[in-house]
């Protein structure tokens, strides 16, 4: 079974900046393979590790739902779960060292909870053929609500340096405690620390009963990175983002 890690936080915490980082702490660290899963609506996991997503399983969704609607054939006389099965296997992007499923964005109107469904099926399948699992999931907690973070091995609970990061961190574990997931360990991460405020934050985490593993300053790298539309996960080995989350990924010992 795979050594899965997830990611979760508020928006705009940098959780895929850190995703793709962890990616390439694995493979180049624990040499993979990586199944890198993009569990966010909004998805732009592939950006930050350099790969473009050609399908999601947004758009297989609603392409297999026009399918019955329309009564079309389909080929080989394969049932529509064989079918669908098939494709999403397709659209698992190979790339050196890792692998990305994406989950996309359904085209049309309703919840996310069949998409969200798909991609725990399919985690949970790929997890037996895969020795690592990077989750990168969508701001907040729905994703906790909707169980699509389960059977976690590492949760990197991810707060940019506010209160109110710190807040969504707090809820985001007392929400694991609440729906009795599945999680081995829990650890807490301040991003873009840029002065004195991540001691002041680290106590001010402390007093809610969580403890901050690390703290990530924040690096003109990635802005730099950004802004040229370069993936993440080509920084520099000497940007302080990526030895900051090494640091962090080398103290927890991962297998």
């Amino acid at each position: 079974m795979a050594f899965v890690i997830a990611l979760s936080g508020k928006g705009g915490t940098g959780k895929t900046s850190i995703a793709a980082l962890t990616v390439r702490y694995i493979k180049e660290k624990r040499q993979g393979p990586i199944l890198a899963v993009d569990a966010d609506s909004n998805s732009c996991l592939n950006e930050a590790l350099g790969v473009e997503a050609h399908t999601t399983i947004g758009h297989l969704r609603e392409e297999s739902l026009r399918t019955i609607r329309a009564g079309a054939e389909r080929p080989g006389g394969m049932s529509m779960e064989q079918l669908f099965d098939y494709q999403v296997q397709q659209s698992v992007i190979e790339a050196k060292g890792f692998d990305l499923m994406v989950m996309g964005r359904p085209e049309g109107p309703g919840c996310y909870c069949a998409a969200n469904n798909i991609i725990r099926k399919y985690t949970d399948r790929f997890s037996e053929t895969y020795p690592y699992v990077v989750i990168d999931n969508e701001a907040g907690m729905e994703h906790l609500s909707r169980k699509t973070t389960h059977n976690v091995d590492l949760l990197l609970i991810v707060s940019d340096p506010t209160v109110k990061g710190i807040q969504t961190a707090k809820r985001i574990n007392n929400l694991v405690d609440e729906l009795n997931l599945s999680v081995k360990e829990r650890i807490l991460i301040i991003n873009r620390v840029s002065g004195n405020e991540g001691g002041e934050l680290t106590d001010y985490a402390g007093g809610l009963g969580l403890k901050v593993t690390g703290l990530i300053p924040n690096d003109g790298n990635i802005f730099e990175f950004d802004l040229q539309g370069k993936p993440i996960i080509a920084l520099p080995a000497g940007s302080p983002a990526v030895q900051a989350v090494f640091g962090i990924l080398d103290s927890l010992k991962i297998p």
